[in-house]
């Protein structure tokens, strides 16, 4: 990953840094509160372009910091993808929530290769969606 760090905070990231994500989203979350996800998030990942500060990918998990964490989003941005970028990503925050007995996502079949190559193993499960808030504003 030449030219780009990992980071597991957001130091010095502000949602200007925080562009081109959630591409094909009806109804995307804005920069300013895409940055309120991640600082409320319990661990992050945060891939930050070096030469220009610009966050290029994240991970992160939400958690009872006991016991068990969802993981909800992963996001690249397309000109990044196909380099590893997300694997890089997953595995930073899987280290960070190594101590927890279970860690949980939710994806589309089309993903499961990506994460079963990180120990995930297919489970049944269920979701809600309500896309009237899918942007996270009021």
């Amino acid at each position: 990953m030449n030219g780009i760090h990992l980071q597991s905070h957001l130091n010095a990231v502000g949602p200007e840094q925080l562009q081109g994500f959630f591409e094909g989203w009806p109804n995307p979350p804005s920069p300013e509160t895409l940055h309120r996800i991640l600082l409320g998030s319990y661990r992050s990942s945060v891939a930050v372009r070096r030469s220009t500060s610009e966050v290029v990918g994240f991970a992160q998990a939400i958690s009872d910091g006991v016991l068990t964490a969802f993981i909800p989003l992963l996001e690249v941005l397309p000109e990044y993808r196909g380099r590893g970028l997300g694997l890089h990503l997953m595995r930073h925050l899987l280290a960070q929530l190594e101590h927890l007995y279970a860690v949980d996502l939710s994806c589309d079949d089309a993903l499961y290769g990506f994460y079963e190559r990180l120990g995930f193993q297919r489970g049944g499960g269920m979701i809600r969606r309500n896309y009237a808030r899918q942007n996270g504003e009021g």
